[in-house]
């Protein structure tokens, strides 16, 4: 019996991925206990696979397998990796002597690639399941959102300067959209996930050619066979000791892509905050600051900024571990793996979780929209005025020099703290008298055709990606 004294954990760094932000259900599909279980899995499904392929593996072997697939002594497993420096072995010999019957065919064959990574391509797999759904969440309520202010004329910006109008529901549709490209990556890198199956110590199957005695057509079979019995369609058609690294690269990278699109997201968000237009949704007991009460600090945005940049920050880790896998494998692979992946996966589902968040509570505010746009609006109209008084016969050269000299003018006492006066500029000059300046300061039709975008986007390609997605991820509770 082991009795070593366990350390108190908060002598002990957690990863506040796991303890601080991500959803349970993300951070349960990492656990060790999950993962430790599917490698028990994986031997029950080569044992499963040798005997019904003629290897003699008994049922009352593969019985007592299924029986103690939990509960795993750690205690044990960590005794054992102590000694033996191997972690696949410690946790093998812990299955065995819960097993004792099945010890003398476990691992058959294998080599330890074939748990690892069998199990790696299954968490990736269920993962990237959970990320999807989270994605259809996002994109939902951000619909929903975008549908209820398509209609909200708000200050364009171009290099963070006025610009002609847009609607907020045209921006949103703007996030949207990154997020329909990333669901559609996602998915792709879902679909093409493949077990490793099996293959052997450097990929020949050798060992399982010898234990089907040279019958080639049963080492396909037994491939075939495991890499269904593990939820895949088929195996990836060759390999080394592991699978290409490559492959997590691309996971990876699928990943770095959402949070391209939640930091971008998210500095909107906070700029707009800045300007008064947005919020993000902020709790009746909520501090903003220790030191300012009155603060409404865009700290959710600025958290999944935050965790963004960190994931785009693995994928160059992910790609150069594919790039230095020497031959059939090194082992300098490990170490990174352990570190990227979860912390991937937890990284990501904690940004959607904080999107969803916003994204049902978004708070939007047309006063501060409507006099912002309005400080601007005598500029924002100057192209419309030049077409009229153009098709009205006026020289366009002339008029548009004329317009620039009058916002420069325009400009230079607003910088000196007085009102916008372009529009009393234009009026008092007799080359404008023949347009209704009033008519044309008018806000509606300025923002183009932003409003039925949206009602087109949101009914078109948002309505088609989420039919394709009818599974909702469980709504996770911010912790912090």
């Amino acid at each position: 019996m082991n009795t070593a004294v366990q350390p108190d954990p908060r002598n002990v760094w957690e990863n506040p991925l796991a303890t601080r932000y991500a959803s349970a259900e993300m951070a349960r599909l990492w656990s060790d206990n999950h993962r430790y279980k599917l490698w028990r899995q994986t031997w029950l499904a080569l044992a499963e696979a040798e005997s019904e392929l003629g290897l003699p593996v008994t049922r009352e072997q593969l019985d007592e397998m299924r029986a103690n697939l939990e509960p795993i002594d750690f205690a044990k497993a960590a005794d054992y990796e102590k000694k033996t420096r191997h972690d696949v072995f410690a946790h093998l010999h812990t299955f065995g002597d819960a097993c004792p019957k099945a010890r003398p065919i476990l691992h058959l064959g294998a080599t330890s690639a074939f748990v690892t990574d069998n199990t790696d391509l299954m968490l990736m797999r269920d993962a990237l399941e959970l990320v999807s759904a989270r994605l259809a969440t996002v994109i939902e309520r951000l619909a929903e959102k975008a549908t209820e202010t398509r209609d909200i004329v708000c200050l364009g910006l171009t290099h963070l300067q006025p610009a002609q109008p847009t609607t907020i529901g045209k921006r949103i549709c703007l996030w949207i959209h990154d997020l329909l490209l990333d669901l559609e990556e996602i998915d792709h890198r879902r679909r093409q996930l493949r077990a490793r199956g099996a293959k052997g110590t450097t990929g020949t199957q050798a060992s399982f050619l010898e234990l089907f005695a040279g019958d080639h057509a049963k080492v396909r079979a037994l491939d075939e066979l495991v890499s269904r019995k593990l939820g895949f369609a088929a195996s990836y058609d060759v390999t080394g000791q592991t699978y290409s690294r490559k492959i997590d690269s691309q996971v990876v990278s699928a990943l770095a892509g959402i949070s391209e699109s939640t930091h971008k997201a998210g500095n909107d968000l906070r700029l707009s905050a800045a300007s008064g237009e947005l919020e993000e949704p902020f709790e009746q007991d909520q501090v903003g600051s220790s030191a300012m009460p009155y603060k409404r600090n865009p700290m959710r945005a600025e958290r999944m900024c935050g965790l963004g940049r960190f994931v785009m920050g693995l994928a160059p880790t992910a790609g150069q571990t594919a790039a230095v896998q020497w031959f059939e494998r090194t082992l300098d692979d490990s170490a990174p793996r352990r570190l990227v992946l979860p912390q991937a996966f937890l990284a990501t589902d904690a940004q959607l979780v904080i999107y969803t968040n916003i994204a049902g509570g978004l708070v939007v505010l047309p006063g501060a929209i409507r006099r912002n746009l309005e400080n601007q609006l005598p500029f924002l109209a100057s192209e419309r005025i030049l077409m009229a008084v153009t098709k009205g016969g006026g020289d366009r050269q002339t008029l548009h020099e004329a317009l620039r000299q009058h916002s420069h003018a325009a400009t230079a006492g607003i910088r000196q703290g007085l009102p916008n006066d372009l529009a009393a500029r234009l009026a008092a000059d007799p080359l404008f008298a023949a347009i209704d300046l009033e008519q044309a300061m008018d806000v509606r039709g300025l923002a183009g055709r932003a409003s039925a975008q949206v009602e087109e986007f949101v009914a078109g390609p948002v309505r088609t990606a989420l039919a394709a997605h009818p599974g909702r991820a469980a709504i996770a509770n911010l912790r912090v």
